[in-house]
């Protein structure tokens, strides 16, 4: 019997080790069952989360649908009850005749001629007053030689160089984009200035104790810090463009918002005219959206906006 007792423990041995084997396998299963479970209820409340953001930002957009219903109410109850006149529409006409225009392309022929000089005449505007700009801000010697030019034409308006414009490009699209350019770039030019001005003198001290040059110093001091501030001023020249526009177009233009508002103004198509404010106040607002959302994602941590 005792000869035997080997083989027998020998073959007890694998079993009992299967046995102790298997209560690790169960628990692996086990652990892979929990990870399943706390996966699954991660995602869930990452879903939860990002369904609490979006419910969030549509709440956050309420008061602007509420303030157009309203000022559509305003103007629907101003022109139905309190001044009733043919010279003055109530908003449900006024939007017919838009769908009128844009159906057959007259609006859309217009818009995309403004915006095209706008556009053009404001980027060039931009351009040049940001360079002229941190030049002012940078250096003294600029500032005095440009100083007295800078606060002494702004002052005259755009729609006044609209003769001046006429006489020296023609009614041609130059003379537009120029009326632009000269009502953007002041104001580019002025904010831009005081970016720079504004920037603490601790920050490009400590950026020349690190051994930075001037090119580093401009590029990641200088301007980064006055970013927001030419921003800003676009944002603002934007506005002034949009005025601009409208008003060189009455004067010399085929086509643009400026020449649809005074052929509907000859001809009493009062509709119309009111289409062609509706469409500059809707403009406008979508390009100052725009504007505010790129001082926010490119200017943060400097933002002059609320």
């Amino acid at each position: 019997m005792s000869a035997a007792e080997p083989p027998q423990s020998a073959n007890c041995a694998p079993a009992g080790g299967s046995e102790r084997r298997q209560p690790r396998a169960w628990g692996g299963h086990g652990s892979a069952g929990a990870g399943i479970e706390t996966s699954a209820s991660t995602r869930g409340d990452a879903q939860r989360r990002h369904s609490a953001r979006d419910v969030s930002a549509l709440l956050a957009y309420w008061p602007y649908v509420v303030g157009f219903v309203g000022m559509f109410v305003v103007w629907h109850i101003v022109a139905t009850r309190l001044f009733v006149s043919v010279l003055f529409p109530p908003p449900l006409p006024v939007l017919r005749k838009a769908g009128e225009l844009i159906a057959n392309g007259q609006l859309l022929v217009n818009v995309w001629a403004s915006l095209q000089r706008i556009l053009l005449g404001f980027v060039l505007g931009s351009v040049i007053g940001v360079f002229i700009g941190l030049l002012v801000g940078s250096f003294v010697t600029v500032r005095r030689l440009l100083d007295p030019v800078v606060e002494t034409l702004r002052f005259i308006p755009a729609v006044a160089m609209i003769t001046v414009a006429v006489i020296w490009f023609g009614i041609g699209e130059f003379s537009k984009v120029f009326i632009i350019l000269y009502g953007t770039v002041f104001i580019v030019i002025i904010a831009t200035a005081a970016g720079v001005a504004s920037i603490p003198v601790n920050k490009p001290r400590a950026a020349m104790s690190l051994g930075a040059s001037r090119l580093q110093l401009f590029l990641f001091v200088t301007l980064p810090a006055t970013v927001p501030y030419i921003l800003t001023g676009m944002r603002l020249a934007m506005a002034n463009a949009f005025t601009t526009i409208v008003a060189a177009e009455l004067v010399a233009a085929n086509q643009g918002i400026g020449t649809l508002l005074w052929q509907s103004r000859l001809y009493m198509e009062v509709d119309t005219v009111f289409v062609v404010l509706l469409t500059l106040a809707v403009l406008g607002f979508v390009v100052d959206r725009v504007f505010r959302w790129a001082i926010f994602t490119f200017a943060h941590h400097y933002s002059p906006v609320g």
